[in-house]
């Protein structure tokens, strides 16, 4: 069947109407911009390159520009198959200049550290310090947890815990928790959380169901899952993840941010637009504070640190091989294991191991890998975000475009 690329939405039309100059000089002062639009990409940003010393993958190039022609304002893509490892990005690192963004540069993973919890605690287990279908209360007595929630409920959510950000009821009633969108978390996002304080939150409703009997993905089950690592080993969440996993694979460009506010190193910026008093304003939100999501968003990371992640935990080298099947056994309803996603990509690609993830606003990350590890695809995108979720909306779809590229060796028809 013949493909088509998605319609080209330019950043010109995206990002329509406002001067390069005032735009870039309000955005380095790191201020509100009013503004109607943002300034266009330099079009010759917008090419992916290579790795240095990898041959040429224009497929790969071609998926790659798709997100930006959809109106993403950056992505760096990074792929390693039987032809090598190949990097590129597309689009500008910042807006208002015609840099493009780095090929390794930092970036706010959000849930992508759920794969990384969960393997922290499967290493817990294999050590005896952990049992998986122990109930969660006997390690946290003093929380008042449903003594029917096990440690395997939280890595599968299927715990029934309320999202401490926002829940809905049976009915579809919103429940409010702690605003992680719009403009109430933009006014917010310097403002720091302890995980207790999340988890005690969360507690305060209602279940949304009996555990066990139903999966939803909930962030409550994550920073509630730091805080059992923290008991059972006597050392905060951050030492352990870079004990036993960040220091051994010398992931030197990740770290569990806590309370840091700032990438490091090289990075590509993400943005927030909404309208106030009649005007539009637009606020570079690549400072934030990610201790909202502890332990369940509040990852830094680079693509090439995501590969070498995903590549050794399906490579067996981070857990015992009974405990990886665990892991990667998915649940009928999400398709969720233990902190995985198993994605069947049909009988031409096979399955593949991945999660995805995103802060409040402004990134997206993800991450696949074959069941071996040997093939890998880590990706971070930056964006115009929106009450309306801008250019997000298209996400998925170019996202499965390149998923499909990669382990399949086509894209998918639009």
């Amino acid at each position: 069947m013949r493909t088509q690329s998605p319609p080209a939405i330019t950043q010109t039309k995206v990002l329509r109407r406002v001067t390069v100059t005032a735009l870039a000089a309000a955005l380095l002062a790191g201020t509100a911009v009013t503004a109607p639009g943002m300034a266009a990409a330099d079009s010759s940003a917008a090419t992916p390159k290579a790795a240095t010393g990898q041959q040429d993958r224009p497929e790969l190039q071609k998926a790659t520009q798709a997100f930006v022609d959809a109106g993403f304002a950056g992505v760096q893509v990074r792929v390693h198959d039987k032809q090598g490892e190949w990097a590129g990005s597309a689009g500008v690192r910042k807006l208002g200049q015609s840099a493009k963004p780095p090929t390794n540069g930092s970036f706010w993973a959000g849930s992508i550290i759920k794969p990384v919890t969960a393997t922290v605690v499967l290493q817990l287990v294999a050590e005896g310090k952990i049992r998986l279908d122990a109930p969660v209360a006997g390690y946290l007595p003093k929380l008042g947890l449903d003594r029917r929630i096990t440690v395997r409920m939280l890595l599968q959510h299927t715990s029934g815990l309320f999202n401490y950000t926002g829940d809905f009821d049976p009915d579809g009633t919103y429940v409010p928790g702690i605003s992680a969108a719009g403009k109430a978390w933009l006014d917010n996002r310097f403002r720091s959380y302890r995980p207790e304080e999340l988890v005690r939150l969360a507690l305060s409703k209602p279940a949304r169901f009996e555990p066990g009997t139903d999966q939803k993905y909930t962030n409550t089950n994550y920073t509630l899952t730091l805080l059992l690592i923290e008991k059972a080993t006597g050392r905060s969440y951050a030492e352990e993840v870079q004990r036993r996993i960040l220091r051994p694979l010398k992931m030197r460009g990740t770290m569990v941010a806590g309370n840091r506010t700032q990438l490091p190193g090289p990075h590509a910026h993400g943005y927030y637009r909404y309208e106030e008093d009649g005007q539009e304003k637009v606020v570079d939100i690549s400072r934030q504070n990610l201790s909202l999501l502890a332990g369940a968003g509040d990852l830094i990371s680079t693509t090439q640190d995501l590969t070498t992640f995903i590549s050794a935990l399906n490579g067996g080298k981070l857990l015992p091989a009974k405990l990886l099947a665990e892991m990667r056994k998915p649940h009928p309803k999400m398709g969720y294991g233990l902190g995985l996603f198993v994605q069947d990509l049909g009988p031409d690609c096979g399955t593949v191991y991945q999660h995805n993830g995103s802060p409040p606003h402004g990134y997206g990350a993800f991450m696949h890998s074959s069941p071996d590890g040997s093939k890998t695809l880590t990706v971070s995108v930056t964006w115009v975000d929106e009450a309306t979720r801008g250019p997000a909306k298209n996400y998925q779809k170019l996202v499965d475009r390149l998923v499909k590229e990669v382990f399949c060796g086509r894209q998918t028809a639009d």
